[in-house]
C-alpha cells in the first residue's frame, strides 16, 4: 500500500515538471511571435519566473530572442518584468554581446540601463567592447567605455580591445576613443591599468 502511494505521488510530480517546461516553451514561442497578450498573461501568473525561461536546446531567453530581432520595445518590456540581461546562452553569449555584435546601439543602451554587466565574456572570452572594436563601431565603443567596460580585459587569445584597436592602426579612431576614455578616467582619479587584470 505504501509503495502504491509513493508510485502515485511520483507519477503526479512528473506532469508538474513537464508543465513547467511547456510553460517556458510556450512563453518563448509567444516572445518569438510577439504575442503580447500571451506573454503578459504568463508573466502575471502568481509566482511566475517564466520571464527567464531558457530554450532547452540553445539556452536562449526571451531577451536573447528580442535582441536578435533588434526589438528595443520588447527588451525594455522584458527587463521591466524581471528579465535578467546577464543570463548567457549555451555558448556563453549574453543579450548585450548580441546587441554589440549587431551594432544595435539602442539595444546596448537598454540592456546596460537594465543592469547588463559590460564585462561579461562569451566562451571565447570576447566582451561586448571587443565586438564593438571588431565592428569599428565608434559609437558603441564610446558607450561601452562610458559605462565601465575595460579596454584591457583579454579574450581567450590573450588580446584585449586595446590590442585589437592597435591592430587597426596606432592612430585609428578606435585607439583614439580608448585613449580619450583613459584620459577621462585618469582625470576622475581612476587608475588606468594596462595588461591583464588579476
Amino acid at each position: 500500500m505504501l509503495l502504491l502511494a509513493a508510485t502515485a505521488a511520483l507519477s503526479n510530480a512528473v506532469p508538474a515538471a513537464a508543465q513547467r517546461v511547456s510553460e517556458g516553451h510556450a512563453f518563448l514561442e509567444a516572445v518569438r511571435d510577439r504575442d503580447g497578450t500571451k506573454v503578459t498573461d504568463a508573466l502575471n501568473e502568481p509566482g511566475s519566473t517564466v520571464v527567464n525561461a531558457r530554450d532547452i536546446s540553445s539556452g536562449e531567453t526571451g531577451l536573447h530572442i528580442a535582441t536578435k530581432r533588434r526589438d528595443v520595445t520588447w527588451i525594455r518590456f522584458l527587463t521591466s518584468r524581471g528579465g535578467d540581461p546577464n543570463i548567457a546562452d549555451k555558448k556563453g553569449v549574453t543579450p548585450l554581446q548580441i546587441a554589440a555584435s549587431l551594432g544595435f546601439a539602442d539595444g546596448v543602451e537598454a540592456l546596460v540601463k537594465a543592469g547588463a554587466d559590460v564585462e561579461n565574456a562569451n566562451a571565447a572570452g570576447e566582451t561586448a567592447l571587443i565586438s564593438a572594436v571588431h565592428r569599428r563601431d565608434s559609437g558603441l565603443v564610446r558607450m561601452l567605455l562610458d559605462n565601465g567596460a575595460s579596454a584591457d580585459r583579454a579574450d581567450n587569445s590573450g588580446r584585449t580591445a586595446r590590442d585589437y584597436a592597435r591592430l587597426q592602426g596606432e592612430r585609428g579612431i578606435m585607439m583614439q576613443i580608448i585613449e580619450q576614455s583613459d584620459e577621462a578616467r585618469s582625470g576622475k582619479g581612476e587608475a588606468v591599468q594596462y595588461g591583464p587584470s588579476l
